[in-house]
């Protein structure tokens, strides 16, 4: 086979939940639960657990890694 093979996010998802008994009903739930109070205030992101799930109308669109602020030398204020 000289192309590689495409394997969709949801035949991973369906594999992870299949073969490997991940739940992700209880997945979701953590997801949600974490950020429903962004949500509730209308925020664009929430950085919880070192990622940051992104916000779009109502719903967790994305998930990307966490970023730290970077600050000025000597502080934030400088």
């Amino acid at each position: 086979m000289t192309e590689s093979l495409r394997v969709s996010d949801h035949a991973v998802l369906r594999y992870l939940e299949r073969a490997h008994g991940l739940d992700v009903e209880v997945v979701r739930r953590h997801i949600a639960s974490r950020c429903a109070t962004g949500a509730e205030l209308r925020a664009l992101s929430v950085v919880v657990e070192k990622v940051k799930f992104v916000l779009q109308e109502g719903a967790v669109v994305t998930v990307l890694k966490s970023r730290a602020l970077a600050f000025p030398k000597g502080g934030r204020d400088e």
